[in-house]
């Protein structure tokens, strides 16, 4: 069949991006691809797909008087695409040729408008629908009370809603998805009564708002009606609603009946199996966890990050390194909050080595250094002993918090850099970022360490003077600590006495300790005795007693004390340690 036969008529239809194509080479080559008629389809078909748009453009730009419908089609394309204020351009250069625009055009405005967060265009091209009689047109209205909630103006997306004579589905899920987008969750459940009042069904995009906002204000009484809604409507559980259902059952550690939402489900994305995964690690499940993830058919960064943090969470952290070391076999690159957890791993098992290779890795793939990653290896680094580098690490951090300092000020009052700890912390209060309990705590123990005692009680008191913090009872034990290693044994006493805390069994533990350095046999019996009272089952505290009597030469006593341990149901606990073997511990 000849080319011109084939073209005889410009007005067919066009199926594919080719048939476009070829449609159009023919226009260009008979000279009418300036003929709006003719050429019209072929920018419609453009304008549904990106990659096309531009040509939808060119098409458009060498067509002569394009109609209405050509406008609203490239309108409609730029709406969706990545530059939407080009949209309101387009708008803006289609009222200067004198065209006002029709119902169609104000619903891609109004999506160009959400896009952008651009409420005053909206209010804008709102006034034009008003005057030209586009407000009884219900999917105009249904646009335009979207584009007010999308746009944070809740109040005239109810005003627009209550002005809708004949509401449908879509009116209600509008109004509902504008209170969601602003957290009026409260709100969300108001509408959604209203709807069942007015027997209007929901559907799966009605209901993931309903259980997110169920799942903010923690009310469940709703999340079981709306499972029951579910299952009395037949409503089905699509792969959106599953896993709004699944995140929120697993984030309140109700994993069996998240397991139900998603045995129930027909069809199952990653995101399914990461959220029942996060479920099961929440609650501690780590078995099951590991099943699921065994079972995945596909696996992506967070499966396995959601493992890792999830054997961090119930301190395996063995586990989490073992994990790791086999997604970095299989080449998945990890991200920011794989790393900050395996991070975390290396320091609490002090695994120095795998440790840099971490870091060194994350040099090398250019992974976002983060603040989390700039703490985790800050931390990492001061737990592993490594302060030079880990002061290099947060001296070259761009954006330091609270958590930077502390991890930082901490970890030098542990190493021994005790001056150097109180010289971060006044440079930090110098800099405006507020300390928290933690970072008293590095601080206390740096003066405790350099025998600051003056210092450290001056730093004890503004906390709650200067900084609004009351004393926890840590802090009270790092005073106490910082007394006894000074010698004021009879200080400490007092000051354990004065406390408006009742002092647990480290304080009296700390105290009795420094009674045997000091060999203050007096007010180790008063410790002991507290410390037998407090934790009579644990026999360090008769180890110890009895080890501050024979120093005394109280033989009789010392003897006595140890026979308690014999006669009762004293525990001695086993010594345990650990090594690292292959960056194995």
């Amino acid at each position: 069949m000849k080319l011109s036969r084939l073209f005889s008529s410009t007005s067919l239809p066009v199926h594919s991006i080719a048939s476009a194509k070829e449609l159009h080479g023919h226009l260009i080559r008979t000279h009418k691809n300036s003929d709006p008629y003719a050429i019209s389809d072929v920018i419609r078909f453009y304008s549904l797909f990106p990659t096309s748009l531009h040509k939808a453009l060119l098409a458009f730009n060498q067509t002569e008087q394009p109609a209405l419908p050509i406008w609203n089609y490239v309108i409609r394309g730029i709406s969706k695409s990545d530059r939407p204020i080009d949209a309101l351009h387009m708008f803006d250069r289609m009222r200067q040729r004198g065209l006002r625009g029709n119902n169609l055009t104000f619903i891609f405005i109004f999506k160009a408008s959400i896009h952008l967060s651009d409420i005053v265009f909206g209010r804008a091209v709102h006034v034009d629908v008003m005057k030209l009689g586009y407000s009884s047109y219900l999917y105009v209205c249904n646009a335009l009370l979207y584009m007010y909630g999308s746009c944070g103006d809740l109040a005239s997306a109810r005003n627009v809603f209550d002005e809708i004579s004949e509401r449908d589905l879509v009116s209600w899920n509008s109004l509902i998805c504008g209170y969601s987008i602003c957290n009026r969750y409260r709100e969300v459940l108001d509408v959604f009564a209203s709807m069942q009042e007015e027997n209007v069904n929901a559907d799966a995009v009605t209901l993931v708002k309903v259980v997110l906002a169920c799942s903010y204000l923690g009310d469940f009484d709703t999340v079981d009606s709306v499972v029951r809604y579910i299952g009395d409507n037949c409503v089905r559980i699509d792969v959106y609603l599953g896993n709004t259902l699944i995140d929120m059952y697993g984030r309140h550690g109700l994993v069996t009946l998240a397991e139900e939402i998603f045995a129930k489900m027909e069809e199952r994305n990653v995101v399914s199996w990461n959220a029942m995964i996060m479920g099961y690690a929440k609650a501690g499940n780590l078995t099951a966890a590991k099943e699921l993830f065994d079972k995945m058919p596909n696996r992506d960064v967070i499966s396995w990050t959601s493992m890792i943090t999830g054997y961090c969470q119930v301190n395996r952290f063995s586990d989490a390194i073992a994990l790791f070391q086999e997604m970095m076999t299989i080449k998945v690159k990890p991200d920011e909050v794989t790393v900050a957890s395996v991070l975390s791993a290396c320091a609490r098992l002090g695994i120095l080595d795998v440790g840099k290779a971490v870091h060194e890795y994350v040099r090398q793939h250019d992974i976002k250094m983060d603040i989390y990653v700039g703490n985790a290896l800050v931390d990492m680094y001061c737990k592993c002993g490594s302060v030079n580098i880990a002061l290099e690490v947060f001296l070259n951090m761009r954006k330091k918090d609270t958590v930077s300092w502390t991890s930082i000020i901490s970890g030098l009052a542990v190493n021994g850099f005790h001056d150097n700890a109180l010289q971060l912390f006044l440079q930090m209060l110098g800099e405006g970022c507020k300390p928290t309990h933690g970072t008293f705590i590095g601080v206390l123990l740096a003066c405790a360490h350099a025998g600051l005692v003056y210092k450290g009680l001056e730093y004890f008191e503004s906390m709650e003077k200067l900084h609004g913090l009351v004393p926890e009872m840590k802090h009270y034990g790092c005073v106490v600590d910082l007394l006894c290693r000074s010698g004021n044994l009879n200080r400490a006493f007092e000051f354990i006495n004065l406390m408006p805390l009742e002092a647990d069994v480290v304080l009296w533990r700390m105290l009795l300790s420094a009674c045997k350095l000091h060999s203050n046999v007096v007010l180790a019996e008063i410790a002991a005795n507290k410390l037998l009272q407090l934790d009579p089952d644990n026999g360090g505290n008769y180890v110890l007693s009895s080890s501050i009597y024979a120093t005394a030469e109280r033989w009789d006593d010392a003897m006595n004390t140890r026979q308690l341990i014999d006669e009762g149901t004293v525990q001695r606990p086993p010594g345990r340690s650990s090594i690292e073997v292959d960056a194995i511990v």
